[in-house]
């Protein structure tokens, strides 16, 4: 096996701090200092880390740092394009974080990181200092394909609907203003993506739509993928049992140009003309990662220590998240892991203690095929020592058949992981 020198470092000054330090005296008490540990990013995974950070570790100086200010659901933003959820079942509050005292809560965008002197500065120009910095920063898209989508105005004509909330409700009243008969086009980008909202998953509200409200319509999906991503299984029998005749899935067919004017795309086989079109474009780790300087894989994501989440590229710093490039999905539930290993992980090194070795975590992705029914894919996920990732342990699986009930446990899931991350 081989052990990297920084880490074999790390775990020596681990120990050297250990055999220095009376029993159970952390450097934060030694120094009679509070230790300083901000997050940057209040979705799945950083308002998570904070929470857990809170109930764990009172005694350490926390941060949240969150530029919006409400927190809006990617999980269920699928079904608001059929009717079947509305834009305020999917916003929560951060009431219960701001009103923690344990953490400082700001609503400010970051418009820089020095990670020399462990700084960040904010929109209003004012500073703030850590000793440990957990960014999560989600996804930004890459348009360097589609310049012509880099704007919000193109993004009025053409929405990508894949950050809830505006983007969403404007897709939503686009359906609803459709003509009768007309086509709607939603491309694919090739994994890996953020999920949720998922693709298939939005395929089958776009249907469910067109079958309620506009039964001549028809939805077309250009997919770079070579085929179905995700439950490939649970959404072929949706669309055949469900949407027979109303969907067209065209697998490796990547879009190649957009011409917002009207709203036609050119893909690898043909041009197409839509009456709504949703262009998803491929993403990578949001704005901040790169301030940071921890976007080390393919200019896209951040590779991690994921005992710690402790960036490769840049000491004391951990990122958290869909910016992770990690094989594991780019989930809701995976954020809310990951935060939970990285706050126990930075408490132990705030501590001079060795960090879990063994971290062990699950996930579990629900989706709607109509208005009431779900499937799901669940799997374990074990930190494997000679590969120094987390890997898939043979459990969980596939829904062999989406179900109202299964449809019930969805937002029963949803339920609990919006108080859990929240508060």
């Amino acid at each position: 096996m081989t052990i990297k020198r920084r880490q074999l470092l790390k775990n020596a000054a681990y120990l050297s701090a250990a055999m220095a330090m009376p029993l159970g005296l952390s450097t934060a008490c030694y120094r009679g200092q509070k230790q300083r540990v901000v997050i940057v990013g209040g979705g799945f995974s950083g308002a998570t880390a904070a929470r857990y950070l809170s109930l764990w570790a009172p005694d350490i100086d926390i941060t949240l740092i969150e530029k919006n200010s409400q927190f809006i659901s990617c999980p269920q933003s699928n079904l608001m394009l059929s009717g079947n959820r509305n834009l305020q079942q999917l916003t929560h509050e951060y009431v219960n974080l701001q009103a923690d005292k344990a953490i400082r809560f700001i609503q400010s965008e970051v418009t820089a990181v020095d990670v020399d002197k462990r700084q960040l500065w904010l929109a209003d120009d004012s500073r703030v200092d850590y000793d440990r910095l957990i960014i999560a920063p989600g996804v930004d898209f890459i348009y360097d394909q589609f310049p012509i989508l880099a704007t919000a105005e193109a993004q009025q004509h053409v929405p990508h609907a894949w950050k809830a909330g505006a983007q969403t409700e404007l897709m939503a009243n686009q359906l609803k203003s459709m003509r009768q008969g007309g086509l709607v086009i939603m491309t694919v980008p090739a994994a890996p993506f953020r999920c949720p909202p998922g693709p298939y998953e939005r395929a089958c509200q776009i249907a469910l739509y067109l079958k309620n409200h506009n039964p001549s319509g028809k939805l077309l999906i250009l997919d770079a993928n070579p085929d179905i991503v995700s439950k490939k299984a649970l959404f072929t029998e949706a669309w055949q049992q469900l949407y027979d005749g109303f969907i067209e899935y065209q697998p490796m067919n990547p879009v190649e140009s957009v011409n917002v004017a009207n709203l036609e795309v050119e893909s690898f086989f043909e041009s197409y003309k839509a009456d709504v079109l949703n262009v998803i474009p491929p993403q990578r780790a949001g704005k901040v990662a790169a301030m940071a300087g921890v976007i080390n894989i393919d200019n896209r994501w951040c590779d991690v220590d994921y005992l710690t989440y402790e960036s490769t590229a840049v000491e004391r710093v951990h990122v958290i998240g869909d910016a992770v490039a990690a094989k594991v999905p780019k989930s809701a539930h995976i954020a809310n892991q990951q935060a939970k290993v990285c706050a126990a992980a930075v408490i132990a090194l705030l501590r001079d203690e060795l960090p879990e070795q063994q971290p062990v975590f699950s996930n579990t992705c629900y989706s709607f095929v109509d208005g009431q029914q779900a499937g799901h894919v669940a799997a374990v996920y074990r930190y494997d020592k000679d590969s120094r990732d987390m890997l898939p342990h043979p459990s969980g699986g596939v829904s062999e058949s989406a179900s109202e009930q299964e449809g019930l446990y969805a937002q029963g899931w949803a339920e609990n992981i919006w108080a859990d991350t929240l508060g």
